[in-house]
C-alpha cells in the first residue's frame, strides 16, 4: 500500500514540477502598470487562456501533493 502510494506522490511531483515550469512569469508587475503594459488584448483575456488553466491545474496538484504527503506520514 505505501510503495502505490509513494510512486502516485512522486508522479504528482514530477507533475507539479512541470506545470509551474510552464507557467509564465508574473514580472511585468509595478513596470507594468505603469507602462500601460497590463491594458493589452493578451492581458484581458489571460482568464480564458493557458495561464489560468495552468493556475488552476497548480492548485489542484499542489492541494493533492499535501494530501499524499499527509498520508505518507500517516503510514
Amino acid at each position: 500500500m505505501k510503495t502505490v502510494v509513494v510512486i502516485i506522490h512522486l508522479l504528482v511531483c514530477v507533475a507539479l514540477m512541470a506545470i509551474v515550469i510552464f507557467q509564465s512569469g508574473k514580472a511585468s508587475g509595478l513596470s507594468g502598470a505603469l507602462s500601460g503594459g497590463s491594458d493589452t488584448f493578451l492581458a484581458k483575456n489571460k482568464s480564458k487562456g493557458l495561464d489560468a488553466r495552468l493556475a488552476r491545474a497548480t492548485k489542484w496538484f499542489a492541494g493533492v501533493f499535501v494530501i499524499l504527503t499527509i498520508v505518507l506520514n500517516l503510514l
